[in-house]
């Protein structure tokens, strides 16, 4: 077995990987405490001596990190002098303003094995051929990231970037690529594309698709509505979730088994808390909470990352027995009060993917004084009836209890809020203050 790309750790007893992650641990604390204007302020704000946290328990002895903090204070979460930084990233901005990411050789060095890490885990080996359709510039750690750990696994790439579905089947049909990299709901452009233009997809040398942005399955690991327009359409392609963000600099990819994606233990630690900040339950939501493992440039310290995951501790099917992190439910600064219910942006999408006449859509939201928020779904559709628009709500009603405002606009007036002229990938949703 090739431990380069499989290495022990994922497949060591639970006890051990803990002690790997605690031995890990030590060192980011010392470095944070020797480098980071920020964490030397915040633990002598809290009076913690950092040599005191030397295991994953200690850790819940320390303040959080939050968006907030990075936006308000970035530059004083570098610990490099400028000499040192190779490369600047900026996150997306989903729920904020971006923020600036300093990387030096050694985190590049770092994503890239992270991310042959993840590709082994998908399935991918030495001789695959990856078609990357997701941008690999406008300051976009993920690109960049596919493109190292490719490279690192001994894996082909032909960079095509979003979009274009034209040229995306010419470049299948010229290269011959085995894997791809892709929003989901691409992949569903992608096929109609091919079914427009006569072209018998399913016979394409895709085999794989690594697929980001969007879920695929839901909180049982059954494929969602989205993920069952692609199977159902494209039963040959292999469809494989990843996880990551420009924070947290690691990814979390699902093997064959399809239960959750894989904890990468020497790279990250991961704790999973409620509203009070303190460690849920097994088997409850919380908030995804990071401390990155062997980061240079811009280490982070119980940084709360806002997505909702449930993480799974018993031993996978593939035999590895890493923590798995299931399908993202939603992100905390999107979770919606609608007449009494509470739910999450992911279960809309559900909701409006599994409606044939819907061709795009984009959920808005505000808020009001009392805490409570407005919804509607602004859509494009081939059918504008009001028979439609009372089954719409109907179907709402009996998936989430609750149904939204329904307004109808042209395909290009969406596709334009989905993707603003800054924007380097789509988004479904938009809240108002």
């Amino acid at each position: 077995m090739n431990r380069t790309h499989d290495p022990e750790i994922q497949y060591a007893p639970p006890a051990e990987i803990e002690r790997c992650q605690s031995a890990r641990l030590v060192g980011t604390m010392d470095y944070v405490a020797a480098n980071s204007p920020y964490y030397r302020r915040l633990f002598a704000a809290h009076d913690i001596d950092p040599a005191t946290i030397r295991t994953l328990e200690d850790l819940t002895r320390l303040p959080v990190t939050t968006k907030e903090d990075l936006q308000l204070h970035g530059p004083d979460f570098v610990c490099v002098p400028p000499e040192k930084i190779a490369d600047y990233v900026t996150t997306s901005g989903t729920l904020g303003d971006p923020v600036t990411f300093a990387l030096t050789d050694a985190d590049l060095d770092r994503l890239a094995r992270n991310e042959a890490l993840s590709f082994f885990t998908a399935g991918c080996a030495e001789g695959d051929i990856l078609q990357l359709m997701t941008t690999i510039d406008r300051r976009f750690m993920a690109g960049l990231a596919y493109f190292l750990g490719a490279r690192r696994l001994g894996i082909g790439v032909v960079r095509v970037g979003n979009g274009i579905p034209e040229l995306q089947w010419d470049t299948i049909r010229r290269i011959q690529p085995t894997t791809c990299i892709a929003v989901p709901s691409f992949l569903i452009k992608l096929i109609e594309f091919a079914e427009a233009n006569g072209m018998d997809y399913r016979a394409s040398s895709l085999r794989r698709a690594v697929c980001i942005g969007e879920s695929l399955r839901d909180g049982n690991f059954e494929l969602n509505t989205l993920g069952r327009q692609i199977h159902d359409k494209w039963p040959e392609l292999d469809l494989r979730s990843t996880y990551a963000s420009t924070e947290m600099q690691t990814s979390f990819t699902e093997c064959a088994c399809h239960r959750g994606g894989h904890l990468q233990p020497e790279l990250i630690v991961v704790e999973l808390l409620d509203g009070d900040d303190r460690p849920v339950t097994p088997g409850t939501p919380g908030e995804v909470t990071i401390t990155t493992l062997g980061v240079e440039g811009m280490p982070l310290v119980r940084f709360k990352t806002g997505d909702i995951c449930v993480g799974y501790h018993d031993r996978c099917g593939c035999g590895r027995t890493t923590m798995r992190l299931g399908p993202v439910f939603g992100r905390k600064g999107q979770m919606i009060k609608l007449k009494g219910t509470t739910l999450y942006p992911p279960a809309m999408f559900d909701v409006l993917d599994s409606v044939a006449e819907i061709d795009n859509y984009i959920v808005e939201v505000s808020s009001n004084d009392l805490g409570t928020d407005s919804v509607a779904v602004r859509i494009h559709s081939s059918d504008r009836s009001d028979e439609f628009v009372k089954r719409l709500k109907d179907i709402f009603r009996a998936r989430i209890r609750v149904a939204p405002e329904v307004i109808f606009d042209s395909a290009d007036r969406i596709a334009h809020i989905q993707m603003p002229p800054m924007s380097r990938k789509p988004r479904k949703i938009v809240i108002f203050a």
